[in-house]
């Protein structure tokens, strides 16, 4: 239930306390950590390829797909929690979780048990961005959403580009220190994943310090507490986990299962053909899972929460966005995990000289990106109520052409240059992006809206890039041609946000009025 303030509340909402500047700062913390556990596998790909006899399409699946798809599924229960639970609580339960299955990597001795942990991680790491979109919603007002979410993407980044840092120093000292015999006989690779996933084990206890915010407190609209909190986890459990997804849509009657199998029946056929045409089961099952879980949920969505429906999947404006930066996602997400093994493979650059050149501009660019990119955001939204969008497409299209060269060169001054080119473009288009999304619903939505935005980010973007480029590539035997296929989704991208430009003024203006005609009080 929503209750709208005095006009004097709300003015009081606009000035930002300093306490809500050191909780950001936290989460930033939080989000470089969640960056590092996730990316640092690309520095070391081209040690677990060689250690574990692995392709390139596996090691796709493994950063993408057995990560991307079970963050993606767990994000929408957990994000419900972050709806109605504690958030700061469930933040650094999910830190502490994700840390530990990253340091569990580095006792994985095959494909399937780094998978395994893979997919820890991914179930982990779903709590975090639901929890900060919603938490730093509460801290600032909406006038600065923009910027101050795009300060917490900037973890993304210095995340990205110091687990490569940090990934080719340890892998290469170890090896150095230990070329025989190694403690708990543990490869380079391997100890890089523990030295890097048990700091987070310490940091999830100052997180848990931070104190809770009034949800709804930064537009004057306070939502009251949820009497039952998990009530609403356990049904979206429910709701997107096969098989216990038949029980959900059953309860529609006999309409409601047969839509739901027929769903089932269509995605799996299409994953099963997917396949087949490439010879990669893991990768099509996993994907098929993630898209059928997908259905059933927004399938049952709008029986069980009407008003989130309409403005989330009834909102073409909103699935237009968050598809329309899931091809940035596609590009980009598969532009910094092959950078490295680009570097290793094609130009023979030692994993720190790669770490360093890729991984300390690359930081740099993606920080500059994304802050620029949410300032612009912020600076034409009070210009036009679209023109966060446009800094978003500037974001797909301005990435593209580095990201072929990239590609394609034999200079490594060129390689480096581009690389860092392309991360400056492709990051400014996240905080428009993230900000567009939660202003076209209501508060007590955010966290399911921000698990939403991010199945667009993972289930396009992250399981379905990176893996691209490395089955093209093991296709061909090229890595350049893997990394030019990832083009594709410039066009894409364009007619989507084109789509989505002229579709969100009219949303947003209309969030409370549709939310109401849905059911609302």
């Amino acid at each position: 239930m929503e209750t709208e303030q005095p006009q004097g509340a709300q003015t009081a909402a606009q000035t930002v306390p300093g306490y809500s500047w050191y909780a950001l700062s936290i989460l930033v913390i939080v989000y470089v950590l969640n960056f590092v556990d996730r990316n640092i596998i690309s520095i070391l790909a081209e040690d677990i390829k060689a250690d574990l006899g692995l392709r390139d399409d596996q090691i796709g699946f493994l950063y993408g797909t057995a990560f991307g798809v079970f963050y993606a599924l767990f994000g929408i229960p957990l994000g419900k929690l972050a709806d109605s639970w504690h958030r700061v609580r469930l933040m650094s339960a999910g830190l502490a979780i994700w840390s530990a299955f990253t340091a569990l990597s580095g006792f994985a001795q095959n494909f399937a048990t780094l998978s395994a942990a893979r997919i820890g991680v991914g179930v982990g790491e779903a709590t975090a961005s639901p929890s900060a979109y919603s938490l730093i919603s509460d801290w600032f007002p909406k006038k600065m959403r923009a910027t101050a979410l795009a300060i917490y993407s900037s973890g993304l980044y210095i995340g990205g580009g110091i687990s490569l840092l940090i990934g080719g120093a340890i892998v290469e000292r170890w090896n150095a220190a230990y070329p025989v015999e190694a403690p708990l006989d543990l490869a380079g690779w391997q100890a890089a994943f523990i030295i890097v996933g048990l700091p987070g084990i310490l940091l999830a206890v100052l997180v848990f310090t931070l104190r809770e915010p009034l949800r709804g407190q930064s537009e004057g609209i306070i939502a009251e507490p949820a009497k039952d909190p998990f009530r609403g986890f356990f049904r979206e459990l429910v709701a997107v986990i096969p098989p216990f997804t038949l029980f959900g849509a059953s309860q529609a009657g006999a309409k409601g299962l047969f839509v739901n199998l027929l769903g089932a029946v269509v995605i799996g056929g299409i994953a099963f053909a997917m396949a087949i045409a490439t010879a990669n089961y893991q990768q099509w099952g996993a994907i098929g899972i993630g898209y059928y879980a997908i259905f059933s949920w927004a399938s049952t969505l709008k029986r069980r929460d009407g008003p989130a429906f309409k403005l989330i999947w009834g909102t073409p404006a909103f699935l237009t966005t968050i598809l329309g930066y899931g091809m940035v996602a596609f590009m980009s997400y598969a532009a910094s995990f092959w950078a490295a093994p680009y570097a290793i493979r094609i130009l023979e650059e030692a994993p720190s000289t790669a770490g360093w050149w890729i991984g300390g501009p690359g930081a740099v660019g993606g920080f500059l990106g994304v802050i620029g990119g949410g300032r612009a955001a912020d600076w034409l939204r009070e210009r036009n109520p679209a023109g966060r969008l446009l800094v978003v497409a500037f974001g797909l299209v301005a990435a593209a052409p580095f990201l072929a060269v990239m590609f394609t060169t034999q200079s490594t001054v060129v390689f480096y240059l581009c690389a860092f080119l392309q991360s400056l473009f492709a990051s400014s288009a996240l905080g428009g992006a993230a900000a567009t999304t939660q202003d076209l619903v209501l508060p007590r939505m955010r966290g399911t809206a921000t698990a939403t935005f991010f199945l667009a980010t993972t289930l396009v973007g992250l399981a379905l890039g990176p893996y691209m480029a490395g089955q093209v590539s093991t296709m061909t035997g090229s890595l350049s041609t893997g990394g030019l296929s990832l083009l594709i989704a410039v066009p894409i991208g364009v007619a989507l946000l084109s789509i989505a430009y002229r579709t969100v003024p009219q949303a947003e203006s209309t969030v409370l009025i549709r939310a109401r005609e849905a059911g609302e009080t």
